[in-house]
């Protein structure tokens, strides 16, 4: 592997060689000062505040090669942006340079071999639009503006994981730029062990430039949306709904959610701010066989919304758009669980009702089904037997009150350790090495480690959930 680096780190590079740079790309290259500087050094998650010293908006592959070979030449910080969508802001750093994808949009689906190739600039609504004009769909997350790079390297939840898998188990090969500016293929027949390490591994050996999945029929309509009922029904809830996925279909993926209901048209004016716990299901059968499997549901106790019904599969993707916009201040606990407990059913009622903030969310996803059933050996990715995932959303509009949502979000985790069987990393904050390690798994962790060392054994992915080169 050819080293390019010099071993200085952030030095200025001098403008001439600035200057260099910018007319080497095909895109555009913006420093501070810029018109558009501002725009582009901003993050989705409005707590990150940095200032990178250049961003490169790459229109190709051969921008991202220029664009790596001169931040190795020059010993700059490293930051990758698709949707620039992490909740720790790894999108962006302060004084580097930011080798921003948005701008690689290409979208081509093949709908007769079930297939599309897409660039690593491309969100995740742009790419539902592209497949469901065909009626496929590959599972892509549950907020239309999340970038497909960084949902995918992480593994990748969505509405149609347990009946499709994760996105990763749909993922059929990539195009990578090394660390040296190589660009290589990896697949399940071309460099296998990089297969293996960028399904789930995140941004740790490259940039993926490229994706090819592998589709799935769906829709275009679905049986889909939230139930809601009061807060003090939580418990009751709470039972019922572990009784009645205990032996649902894999059609069926379930999210359940805790908050203030939001100041939205769909919802009545009278529960606007009340404390509610909702089911979330999205059915991907037939729309007559969704309706039957979420009977009992929408049937249990007394709902004071009942949102679920027959939709397209595009709306329902979008569903959670509005609560989670671009610019307020987000910070996110999260753990596996293996089953949901009376004590974990509990310890949700207890910090439901403690919600303060109006977009604070206590998160419970399903897992299980299609998501189980790929080995836990095959991809990086770990935790295929969690029983559910806990996504722990501390959030204000500002700075007022984000120190107390964060500290909520802390509490919560904490009192679910106890329970905690792994964690999904693509919902991890700055959290530390021991804690990546434990995303992973000791076995996993040394693995991917080895794989580091051959990819980018200086280290130069490492604004990401960090796994350093083995020594």
């Amino acid at each position: 592997m050819t080293i390019l680096t010099r071993r200085a780190e952030q030095v200025p590079p001098d403008p001439l060689t600035v200057d260099e740079l910018a007319r080497s790309l095909r895109g555009e290259l913006i420093r501070p000062g810029d018109p558009g500087y501002e725009r582009h050094r901003r993050v989705w998650n409005g707590s990150v505040d940095r200032h990178p010293g250049l961003v490169a908006r790459c229109a190709g592959v051969a921008d991202v090669r220029s664009s790596i070979r001169f931040a190795r030449e020059h010993g700059l910080l490293v930051a990758v942006r698709g949707g620039g969508h992490s909740f720790p802001g790894y999108s962006v750093c302060d004084g580097g340079i930011v080798i921003d994808l948005s701008l690689m949009k290409g979208i081509r689906v093949d709908p007769d071999a079930r297939t599309a190739r897409v660039q690593a600039g491309v969100l995740l609504g742009e790419l539902d639009r592209e497949t469901q004009e065909f009626g496929l769909a590959v599972t892509a997350g549950i907020v239309t503006h999340t970038g497909v790079a960084g949902l995918t390297l992480g593994g990748g939840l969505g509405w149609i994981q347990r009946k499709y898998g994760l996105t990763i188990d749909n993922l059929l090969s990539v195009d990578l730029v090394t660390a040296d500016g190589e660009l290589v293929t990896a697949s399940e027949t071309h460099n296998t062990d990089l297969f293996w390490g960028v399904r789930g591994g995140g941004g740790n050996f490259g940039i993926v430039t490229e994706f090819e999945f592998r589709l799935n029929p769906v829709g275009p309509e679905v049986f889909a949306g939230p139930v809601f009922w009061a807060m003090e029904d939580a418990r009751e809830v709470l039972h019922f709904y572990r009784d009645w996925i205990a032996d649902c279909p894999d059609e069926l993926t379930t999210i359940v959610v805790q908050r203030r209901a939001p100041a939205l048209p769909v919802v009545p004016d009278e529960l606007v701010g009340r404390h509610l716990i909702a089911v979330v299901v999205c059915h991907v059968g037939t729309v007559d066989d969704g309706e039957r499997v979420v009977r009992p549901l929408k049937s249990f106790g007394q709902p004071l919304l009942d949102l679920c019904r027959p939709k397209p599969y595009l709306v329902h993707q979008s569903m959670f758009d509005a609560g989670y916009p671009h610019g307020w201040w987000y910070y996110v606990r999260a753990c596996d669980v293996a089953e949901l407990t009376d004590d974990v059913i509990d310890i949700m009622v207890e910090h439901g009702r403690r919600i303060v903030s109006p977009i604070t969310t206590l998160g419970l996803w399903q897992m299980g089904g299609a998501v189980a059933r790929v080995g836990e050996n095959e991809t990086a990715f770990n935790g295929r037997d969690a029983g559910f995932t806990f996504n722990i959303n501390g959030n204000s509009y500002t700075v007022d009150g984000f120190d107390a949502e964060r500290e909520w979000a802390r509490s919560c985790w904490s009192a679910l350790e106890p329970y905690h069987s792994g964690v999904y990393v693509n919902f991890l904050m700055d959290e530390g090495k021991e804690r990546v390690r434990q995303a992973y798994g000791p076995a996993k962790y040394d693995r991917l480690t080895a794989l580091k060392r051959r990819y980018d054994p200086d280290n130069v992915f490492r604004l990401n959930q960090n796994i350093p080169p083995a020594p």
